[in-house]
């Protein structure tokens, strides 16, 4: 330890590595110096342009206002993802950033079952962001007001839950772990690399020491814990805690700690990923609101519309499908846009290690865990395990074991808990039009989920009968990707049968008419992205 306390040595830059450190020295002020060496020769994956909504508490924790940091990351709005041809009848869905509206105790989803009203497909009935998707509309008016505080005063009677952004703005500043009960009605799409140079500008005016270098040895204690990590150009650099952000390589925890790494390979197949950059006219093309997620012959290909440009790039199963093959079928599917655009290849390690947290050294982003970018909880995992590191910062650097596992156990459980929800996605589809899709039926099931599964033939996913540790998401996700993948319960709760129609029915009513006003009413994305630069 220093004078300062402390010595946290960060190894690996990108999205994990600066997050990290501008969180730390955000939270660590005068409790921890902190350090991060990162390589010039080593290229970041940069394609986790999709975040989740609890993000917005990250820059909100920095301090950080929109107009300081979107245009410096050509990021923008996501209200939602947009799945498309998931099912053999194609056509598409969305999961919202948005619970669902309840009328006498009983929320729409549940209501819709009973009544389908007007013959609507549930996420327009039960939701407004489908239609503001549809309309490329931001989720903020050019004064900055957030659409569903001002939808809050026209319409009280379709919006039940009290309003987040008083709290948000007054008490998030303080508050390290603050995601885990918040719905933000919207998240970020943003370019990663732009972004991770954006926040280590920001953690560096604070105090945080960069060093470029390559780290060539990790020696170890007797105790086996990190001594320290020897750099080719500035010699030994000492440590009392190390976070390893050095992604699927994981070159502390697993090469030098020899953590072992637990493989989801049997629960979700896809292991590799084309990505492309294409540039895009926003001006004459508009920039959607939400992350398109499009089922392919053997996995999907994304969609992240980014001010500029939008990342594509196609997540598939290797067992089924070559890397060229992969990237041909993503290229016939951009079209004449992504003839001159380079192709990144990916090969992906999902799955996570069995401990995150090894001695003295902390594995932060893929180094810790990865269950394919379906539901873009790469950001979401790092901004958890950050919040968690925080909680669990030792007062010294003899380490608590009871933290040490407490901290396991809860990162542990939040990527077990995505991949289940994750393996819902391709169980539920009723898509067996190829090799890869008639596989994903055989799958192995945690046993949870085979139980889950059976309740959900008579219900709908609720508070109590999904995965319950903390993983970020709630009953309506689940009972969303169910639904959109056409699965209904055998028949509605009886209990409804006995309720006021009447109110379910001007729930539906509010509902409609919010969409309808807030997209008349509501700017584009482009117009609004564009006004933000301009106040930047």
């Amino acid at each position: 330890m220093t004078e300062k306390g402390m010595r946290v040595v960060i190894v690996g830059g990108g999205s994990a590595g600066w997050m990290t450190a501008s969180y730390l020295a955000k939270a660590l002020s005068g409790i921890a110096s902190i350090t991060l060496v990162e390589s010039e020769n080593i290229r970041t994956i940069g394609v986790g342009e999709a975040t989740f909504s609890t993000i917005k508490l990250f820059f909100d924790f920095l301090g950080l206002r929109e107009h300081d940091w979107m245009p410096r990351a050509s990021a923008t709005y996501k209200l939602a993802i947009r799945y498309e041809n998931w099912t053999q009848a194609g056509g598409h869905f969305y999961h919202p950033f948005q619970r669902l509206e309840s009328a006498c105790g009983m929320n729409a989803a549940e209501w819709w079952l009973k009544l389908h009203p007007g013959g609507e497909p549930f996420d327009y009935a039960c939701f407004t962001v489908p239609m503001l998707c549809d309309a490329s509309r931001s989720p903020k008016y050019l004064n900055g007001t957030v659409y569903d505080e001002k939808v809050r005063d026209l319409f009280p009677v379709s919006l039940s839950r009290p309003s987040l952004m008083g709290a948000l703005e007054r008490d998030v500043p303080n508050v390290f772990i603050s995601g885990h009960h918040v719905q933000y009605p919207y998240a970020y799409h943003f370019n990663a690399a732009e972004l991770a140079v954006f926040l280590q500008g920001f953690a560096v005016e604070r105090g945080v020491v960069r060093v470029i270098d390559d780290v060539v040895e990790v020696p170890l204690r007797e105790d086996g814990s990190i001594a320290g990590v020897r750099t080719k150009e500035h010699g030994f650099i000492e440590g009392d805690l190390f976070v390893d952000c050095t992604g699927f390589r994981g070159r502390l925890i697993n090469e030098a700690l020899g953590e072992p790494f637990i493989s989801f390979g049997k629960n979700l197949p896809n292991d590799r990923a084309v990505a492309i950059q294409v540039p895009r006219d926003v001006e004459k093309d508009g920039m959607r609101p939400y992350t398109t997620a499009h089922a392919h012959s053997a996995g999907w290909s994304w969609n992240i519309p980014l001010y500029g440009r939008d990342g594509t790039g196609y997540v598939y199963s290797s067992s089924f499908l070559s890397p060229d093959e992969a990237e041909l079928e993503i290229r016939d599917f951009l079209g004449p846009a992504a003839k001159d655009c380079n192709a990144n290849h990916i090969k992906m390690r999902v799955g996570r290690c069995r401990n995150s947290w090894v001695k003295n050294c902390v594995a932060i982003g893929l180094s810790s865990g990865f269950v394919e970018p379906l539901e873009s909880t790469g950001i979401f995992f790092v901004q958890n395990a950050i919040e968690e590191l925080v909680n669990h910062f030792p007062n010294s650097p003899m380490l608590d074991e009871n933290m040490l596992r407490s901290y396991n156990k809860i990162v542990a459980e939040c990527i077990d808990g995505v991949r289940e929800f994750l393996i819902l996605h391709f169980v539920a589809s009723d898509r067996v039009d190829s090799a890869f899709w008639r596989a994903t039926k055989q799958v192995a099931l945690p046993d949870a989920l085979i139980e889950r599964l059976a309740i959900w033939k008579a219900r709908l996913p609720g508070d109590r009968n999904i995965y319950q540790p903390f993983h970020g998401f709630e009953p309506y996700s689940w009972a969303v990707i169910l639904l959109g993948m056409g699965h209904q319960p055998a028949s509605h709760l009886p209990l409804l049968d006995g309720l006021d129609e009447s109110k379910a029915r001007a729930m539906f009513r509010a509902v409609r008419e919010s969409a309808v006003h807030l997209t008349a009413t509501l700017p584009s994305q482009y117009e609004y992205l564009t006004h933000l630069r301009k106040q930047a």
